[in-house]
């Protein structure tokens, strides 16, 4: 099994929340880390801007990284959300058996 960590920029905490607890619940993450204060900046619509940003950094498999890129467009108010994936090339082996169980998609909710 093979792991990543992705990262989705959100415009405020409320929806940050919301989306982290929906991928949770869904079982499309087994952790989603919010991090409020990110400043961005970046070109749209030919505008530099300049916006502060929650970060959320989201722990996940390989295997279920296709369903969240799938749902997030969904849960997300902007017109094109950021989603982005690295692997993840080692780590605790606990944690990361702790990763593909929480996201098992098969894994009854207890």
């Amino acid at each position: 099994m093979s792991f990543l960590l992705a990262h989705c920029t959100c415009p405020d905490a409320d929806s940050a929340a919301r989306i982290a607890r929906v991928l949770v619940d869904e079982r499309l993450a087994a952790c989603v880390q919010v991090v409020p204060g990110l400043v961005s900046t970046y070109r749209w619509d030919g505008v530099v801007r300049q916006d502060t940003e929650v970060l959320l950094l989201i722990k996940t498999t390989r295997e279920r990284f296709e369903t969240l890129k799938s749902r997030l467009p969904a849960l997300h108010p902007y017109e094109s959300p950021e989603l982005i994936a690295v692997g993840v090339v080692d780590g605790l082996p606990g944690y990361l058996d702790w990763i593909a169980a929480e996201t098992a998609p098969d894994r009854r909710i207890e």
